[in-house]
């Protein structure tokens, strides 16, 4: 005889918040408890992970009667505005910024751990109260205080999927719903990665429960595309390369892309992806020159090498397979160290596993 309540009571185990998590995040309640005036933050380019998880927690709070203030180290991205709701104030990088952020009671770091990941908004570090919550690996550089950063949650959107059920938030409205179902749908590369769990559909189970539409945001993420992203991505294939003997694969995006297309963060968004791709590719990377002289470097790894390690060397950080850095210098100086960075990196894994 089949036990129909199995499968259901599994599931239901599944989306209780894991013991660990509790307490650090009962105290994080108490903290925003406390505060009447809200700065939340993420890491420069805020992704869909950093997005999701600032909406979802901002809506949350404005609706127990807080002011919120969303501000980053750059610009809250455009792809990602139909995730803000009312009553959440927006503000980008600059005097204003600083001059707010001394202000708030306190000031909540989302989806990275690292004073280098948020820019100019590191100022205030020193000003005000602060939280971090991350799903990142904990670094010497880390943020120090209260919150929870846990590497075995599929994305920052998990933590505050964890903190409203604690909080016992009742009923979402759709900004929430929206914020969480991005922060993790795009985090797992749609539920495609290794940080996917069976916790990972269980919750995005009780998401399309609650009433998130997966089809909008599916359109809004995926099935919209401007046209001017489909230029750059033409002239990015043009650049793409491989190594002769080992399996990288990296594409430099020219200057006429970055300078004279204005192409933002968001309009590099999944080039990097083309290169991961290429068949027998272990490691790719996506090269561009910043505005200031500098290289923005994304790593890409598809399982087999640690591009979070070759990442730090250049002060850099991230994930295993997804990382990012900035290297001082031009493309052209900046790109054959990173290489050989990569190459060493490589060889290494290669090595280790021809030895066992």
């Amino acid at each position: 005889m089949i036990n129909e309540s199995g499968p259901a009571t599994l599931v239901g185990e599944m989306l209780k918040v894991p013991r660990e998590r509790r307490d650090p995040l009962r105290a994080v309640l108490d903290l925003l408890d406390d505060a009447r005036d809200i700065a939340v933050t993420t890491h420069v380019n805020a992704d869909g992970d950093g997005a999701g998880s600032q909406t979802a927690l901002a809506a949350w709070l404005v609706g127990r009667g807080k002011r919120v203030v969303l501000t980053n180290p750059t610009p809250y991205p455009d792809r990602f505005g139909y995730l803000l709701a009312d009553g959440i104030e927006v503000l980008d990088p600059g005097p204003e910024q600083d001059e707010r952020l001394r202000r708030v009671d306190l000031l909540v770091v989302l989806d990275t751990g690292e004073a280098g990941r948020i820019g100019r908004v590191a100022k205030a570090l020193k000003q005000v109260p602060v939280v971090v919550l991350d799903h990142h690996p904990i670094s010497p550089e880390s943020i120090p205080g209260p919150g929870l950063r846990d590497p075995s949650a599929c994305a920052t959107g998990e933590i505050i999927y964890d903190l409203l059920l604690l909080a016992d938030a009742g009923d979402w409205d759709a900004a929430i719903l929206a914020g969480l179902y991005t922060a993790i749908e795009t985090d797992t590369g749609s539920f495609r990665f290794s940080n996917t769990t069976p916790r990972t559909h269980a919750i995005a189970a009780d998401l399309l429960r609650r009433g998130v539409d997966p089809e909008q945001v599916y359109r809004q993420l995926h099935g919209t595309v401007p046209l001017k992203r489909l230029h750059i991505l033409r002239i990015a294939l043009h650049h793409l390369e491989q190594d002769p003997e080992l399996p990288i694969t990296w594409i430099t995006i020219p200057r006429e892309v970055t300078h004279e297309m204005d192409a933002t963060a968001d309009d590099l968004d999944g080039v990097a992806e083309y290169a991961r791709s290429v068949e027998g590719t272990e490691v790719a990377l996506l090269f561009r020159e910043t505005l200031d002289g500098g290289t923005k470097v994304s790593f890409r790894s598809n399982g087999l090498v640690d591009v979070n390690a070759i990442a730090r060397q250049f002060g850099g950080g991230g994930h295993v397979k997804a990382s990012g850095a900035v290297v001082g210098g031009p493309v052209t100086s900046a790109r054959p160290r990173v290489l050989e960075a990569t190459r060493t990196a490589v060889r290494s894994t290669i090595d280790q596993l021809e030895a066992r």
